[in-house]
């Protein structure tokens, strides 16, 4: 029996619609109230299918059912099936209005608190009937479950000096330099000079040394021939970070670009210190061949020549922020 005859007659779109929706409830009652079906349609389908492929998709318990070593290879590729045809109607959406749309991404705090601002108002101002779409993710952490589940177009951040994800693909837009950070109104912000060291007995806020910036802040220590501190604070929240060190009981470090925008914003002083010239990655990370709707493609582009000006656009708000506070 060739593919046309054994698959392409027999099996259908809705056959994959219901499979999926097993698969994320875990059970075919869940999925047939889901579906608005009833159970024996639910059941039957699923049947008719192992039938067709000759393998056995999900195990029966008691609890609900999981799917086999089978399923879980047609339930990924099933989710690059309706992702394809999803991205398609996107696109064809885009061909009859370009102005309209939406474009999905995920970002971690610090990317939120730093550098995507400026590329959310500059593609805005470019689409502005496009709805720009931002959910938390932890690119620190490895954390790329929405992406894979083809949720999110791409995700945007801090990427790891080995990116070694088989099924993603990741752009660096930029590489920048670690800075050492505290509070405005510290004793600390009106030193002219200053060493590491000098910090090293302070309240630290880091993020975890197992994650992909701790590691690069462990690297500074080693060059500084330092011992790691023990951080009074361990998060990944870059909003966090930048709170606890504004409010001056903890020192820190930050990316460049983080550390330069927050000055303006949070009340943040970029300290006199010359560290180690550790640099952490931002950049793209997308589903490796997977095809990206036009706006998608729009958003990287505006992304990428943002990235250009990295340096340039920090300097520029850390100057604005001290001439907005020189009359005071």
């Amino acid at each position: 029996m060739d593919w046309v005859e054994r698959m392409g007659r027999r099996v259908k779109l809705r056959d994959l619609h219901v499979l999926l929706a097993v698969a994320e409830s875990g059970s075919m009652v869940k999925a047939a109230n889901r579906l608005a079906v009833s159970h024996p349609v639910v059941s039957k389908t699923i049947s008719e299918l192992e039938k067709t492929l000759g393998v056995r998709l999900f195990d029966r318990h008691a609890r609900g059912v999981e799917a086999t070593i089978y399923g879980q290879v047609l339930l990924r590729r099933g989710l690059s099936v309706f992702d394809e045809l999803r991205q398609g109607l996107r696109e064809l959406e885009f061909i009859a209005n370009p102005s309209a749309g939406e474009v999905r991404i995920g970002c971690p705090e610090i990317t939120m608190a730093g550098l995507l601002p400026y590329i959310a108002q500059t593609f805005s101002g470019q689409y502005p009937g496009v709805n720009l779409h931002v959910a938390l993710a932890n690119t620190g952490s490895l954390q790329f479950k929405e992406l894979r589940e083809r949720s999110l177009d791409l995700v945007i951040g801090r990427l790891p000096k080995q990116f070694s994800e088989d099924d993603l693909e990741a752009e660096v837009l930029f590489d920048e330099p670690f800075l050492a950070v505290a509070g405005v109104r510290t004793s600390w912000a009106r030193k002219r000079r200053l060493a590491l060291a000098d910090l090293m007995l302070e309240p630290w806020v880091l993020p975890s040394y197992d994650s992909a910036p701790g590691q690069l802040i462990l690297e500074m220590f080693r060059q500084s021939q330092l011992p790691p501190v023990r951080p009074s604070v361990t998060t990944m929240s870059g909003q966090l970070t930048v709170t606890l060190i504004a409010s001056g009981r903890f020192v820190g470090v930050l990316p460049q670009s983080v550390a330069r925008l927050s000055a303006e914003r949070a009340g943040v002083k970029v300290l006199p210190i010359d560290l180690p010239p550790v640099q952490i990655a931002s950049g793209i990370v997308t589903v490796k061949g997977r095809t990206l709707s036009p706006l998608a493609h729009r958003f990287v582009d505006c992304a990428r020549e943002l990235a250009k000006r990295v340096p340039a656009t920090a300097e520029t708000v850390e100057s604005k922020g001290r001439n907005l506070r020189r009359p005071g």
